[in-house]
């Protein structure tokens, strides 16, 4: 067994296998859809950077919300590509890796962003005077840097964690790499206690983030109902960042369906939407709700699309 654990350079990949007829449709749909998700996440990065008039910290934050759509969708959809026009799905030990560094820290830096919206947003409106002293430039950074380094090193952790694990087979029953299904081919099950421990911390963290965007919210929509004017605002800049986050709790609920049941119990298709879901449909669709949804944005794009005709 210990002769085993030392040669697994390579993980195989399942879940594919029945898109072999398809493969090649399946190669350009992919590819469209990824080819649309990167222009319309740039197009809004662009947008925001190049307008003068967007450098508020709404804009800014929602340019790192892009910015993360554009990390993680960048680390499942090449893979999947080359996957799509290969007959044998494999990926390094060391690429496995970094794809559910990729995959984790994506998610968490999500969810990260919409907690860090829901704050600005609940300054906004219910402490305006303050906004400008509140949302300094500084603390905006340092709400950036947070989103983001943040969620980097606790899924590094993690995956630093299950790196030390001794593995006893290299197939996953996944056509992408997660980390708890890597952690799930460990030789001696004793030896993830420690994961465990770390990953009960990581959800109980965001979970807090979680809480604290639909207590945000609560607390808005409370603050709201009896302002015209306060409303008014909300309905402009709050329901997208509500509307992405149902998107974003939405697909990670279904794919935790899928891990709490038995996966034999549902059909290999299925399977693979729910699995994806997350890193495919957030990407794309939050960008075109803030694009149509935030006055400024969208009228910045149409006078763009006007000078080019």
């Amino acid at each position: 067994m210990m002769d085993n654990v030392s040669q697994i350079k390579m993980f195989f990949l399942s879940g594919l296998n029945e898109t072999n007829n398809h493969r090649f449709t399946l190669f350009f749909l992919t590819l469209l859809y990824y080819s649309l998700t990167l222009m319309v996440n740039i197009s809004v990065i662009v947008t925001i950077i190049m307008d003068k008039n967007l450098h508020e910290p709404m804009y800014i934050l929602l340019c790192a919300f892009c910015m993360n759509a554009l990390y993680g969708t960048t680390g499942f959809h090449p893979k999947l590509l080359w996957d799509l026009l290969s007959p044998v799905h494999v990926i390094s030990y060391s690429g496995c890796l970094v794809q559910a560094q990729v995959g984790g820290s994506f998610v968490c830096s999500e969810l990260t962003i919409l907690a860090v919206m829901a704050y600005d947003r609940y300054v906004a409106i219910c402490r305006p005077l303050e906004y400008h002293s509140v949302m300094s430039k500084q603390r905006l950074i340092m709400l950036v840097c947070y989103s983001w380094i943040t969620p980097f090193c606790i899924i590094g952790i993690t995956i630093f964690l299950t790196s030390r694990l001794k593995l006893c087979s290299p197939y996953i029953d996944k056509f992408f790499c997660v980390n708890w299904m890597i952690v799930k081919l460990a030789c001696f099950p004793a030896e993830t206690a420690v994961n465990s421990i770390v990953v009960f911390i990581t959800v109980i963290i965001y979970f807090f983030h979680g809480f604290f965007i639909i207590l945000s919210y609560m607390y808005l929509i409370k603050m709201c109902a009896n302002s015209i004017e306060n409303r008014a605002k909300f309905m402009q800049t709050c329901v997208p960042h509500l509307t992405s986050l149902l998107i974003f709790l939405v697909t990670i609920l279904f794919e935790l369906m899928i891990m709490w049941f038995d996966p034999k119990d549902f059909p290999q298709t299925f399977k693979n939407f729910v699995s994806i879901e997350f890193l495919i449909i957030p990407p794309l669709i939050n960008p075109l709700i803030y694009g149509f949804k935030l006055t400024k944005i969208r009228n910045r794009i149409m006078v763009v699309l006007t000078l080019k005709h």
